[in-house]
């Protein structure tokens, strides 16, 4: 018998899975990984410990579920996106930190980009907006801040890489440059429509084409591990909310899932042709198997679990992230509170990178039990904002939402969630739907599993929430959520 080894590297932690052909969970590790804040607005990761820790969680998956790797069939990888991260090609040294999705160092230089009047040309091929969580000013601000890197590169010496590329890598030993069509197609150099790097694209970000990887399909051989996990086939590569989607069996078009994770992210799958948002949603590649190639409209909401975090970590309100829904719980309204978890700007619908953090509405009769139940709401709030936006874009009118990820498992805001979107929120039995996704997208490429309609049996429902407000209390809580919203809008522009 053998196993798929899903390898899933995210913004505060590194994990790896091993699941069987049943799609059953066989072994799991994990471990944290460092968030470094330089500055204000800076958020970066260190490269080597990326790598130490999922090696470590490889080690250790296998040898809890009494493996090795002569007993897998292939290996899928699945990633936080956009994390961009610059070596040197001969030792393998990264030439600095790894810039997170998070940070906004580069806000100034996309604002320049939108001023020159670029930005329909960057979302006509690429389907993204101009702003500082893509890749592309990332790779920009480190060949122009890093000293003698851009030398380098123009001298083909530096490689770059989202954190896929990174541990494609590391595991061939430097044989293998690649990523894979969705984490290129969250750099804002690749073009959606072609599937090539943009040469317009990189002479506007002054990107030397010399840095970047191979572009593969995101289900198929594409390597061969070398040194402790050698021999192994990595055939299964998708960023995480891409992975997700497929995880969750959206494989047709209209069918949409919410990954509850550090941000939430809503995908919506819309098939073979990719549909231009006018609601300031991102159209991306969903994934490529063979030759087929399936886009899907996103909405990338940069805080959700990190809010729970931020109360956790920063505030002590609670002691562990799990406690936030009993003590939301123990009130039956927020009492007027609205918190707008704008930490790190606003992301869709909005794109606003100066927007900040806000709580409005308070009293001093306000609670940390109010004040934990908005911001539950605030999460689930901006995912109603997206799910509007998604229906006007795609004509689809839908009525579910499938979702994921570790904010998912708190039922209330679930509950609120299903409330606030008058549409059922569904969550399936196997909360591992991301590195799922990466074991269904390996396993289909070497024959381990047929293809996604033979794996979709294997997805069941654990629980539905079904609506419980109704349509004139959702547009009133709506309605005093965007007034929230409108007054933490371009706050640090008038700072």
């Amino acid at each position: 018998m053998s196993f798929i080894l899903a390898l899933d590297q995210g913004t505060t932690s590194s994990r790896a899975i091993v699941f069987d052909e049943s799609g059953a969970l066989c072994a799991l590790a994990q471990q944290p990984i460092r968030q470094i804040y330089p500055q204000p607005g800076w958020v970066e990761h260190d490269p080597i410990e990326i790598w130490n820790t999922q090696l470590d969680c490889a080690r250790v998956a296998l040898r809890d579920a009494r493996l090795s790797a002569r007993d897998l069939a292939a290996i899928g990888i699945t990633n936080q996106r956009e994390t961009t991260i610059l070596w040197d090609r001969e030792t393998g040294e990264p030439v600095y930190n790894a810039i997170v999705w998070q940070d906004r160092r580069t806000a100034e230089f996309c604002d320049a980009i939108r001023a020159r009047g670029d930005a329909p040309m960057i979302q006509a091929k690429t389907g993204l907006l101009p702003d500082a969580y893509f890749s592309a000013s990332k790779l920009n601000w480190l060949l122009n801040n890093i000293e003698g890197a851009r030398q380098r590169a123009n001298a083909g010496k530096l490689a770059f890489g989202t954190v896929d590329t990174w541990l494609i890598w590391k595991l061939t030993q430097g044989e293998t440059h690649i990523t894979d069509v969705t984490n290129a197609s969250r750099t804002m150099l690749f073009n959606i429509h072609t599937l090539e790097w943009d040469e317009e694209l990189l002479k506007l970000f002054d990107i030397p084409a010399s840095v970047l990887p191979q572009v593969v399909a995101s289900s198929g051989r594409c390597a061969v591990t070398k040194g402790i996990l050698d021999g192994i086939p990595i055939a299964g590569i998708a960023g995480d909310q891409q992975a997700a989607l497929f995880g969750q069996m959206c494989s047709s078009p209209g069918m949409a899932k919410c990954t509850f994770g550090t941000g939430a992210f809503m995908l919506l799958n819309t098939g073979k042709k990719p549909v231009t948002s006018k609601n300031q949603l991102l159209t991306t590649i969903a994934w490529q198997i063979g030759k087929r190639v399936e886009y899907a409209l996103e909405g990338s909401m940069l805080m959700a679990g990190a809010v729970v975090q931020w109360l956790r970590d920063e505030l002590q309100m609670i002691r562990s992230s799990a406690e936030i829904e009993a003590l939301a719980a123990s009130v039956p309204t927020s009492n007027g509170i609205v918190l707008v978890p704008a930490f790190a700007g606003l992301g869709a619908p909005h794109w606003d990178q100066y927007a900040r953090g806000s709580i409005v509405g308070m009293t001093r009769g306000t609670t940390r039990a109010h004040i934990a139940r908005a911001a539950l709401e605030g999460i689930a709030l901006q995912v109603a904002d997206v799910l509007e936006a998604m229906q006007l874009d795609s004509g689809l009118a839908l009525s579910q939402l499938r979702v994921d990820g570790g904010a998912s498992a708190n039922n209330l805001l679930m509950q609120i969630q299903a409330d606030v979107l008058g549409i059922s929120v569904v969550r399936p039995k196997n909360a591992e739907s991301t590195a799922m996704g990466a074991a269904y997208l390996a396993g289909i490429a070497v024959g381990y599993w047929k293809d996604a309609e033979s794996i979709g049996k294997q997805w069941q429902i654990d629980r539905v929430f079904e609506p419980a407000m109704d349509a004139a209390e959702r547009r009133r809580v709506r309605s005093i959520w965007h007034r929230a919203v409108d007054r933490a809008r371009d706050w640090e522009l008038h700072a």
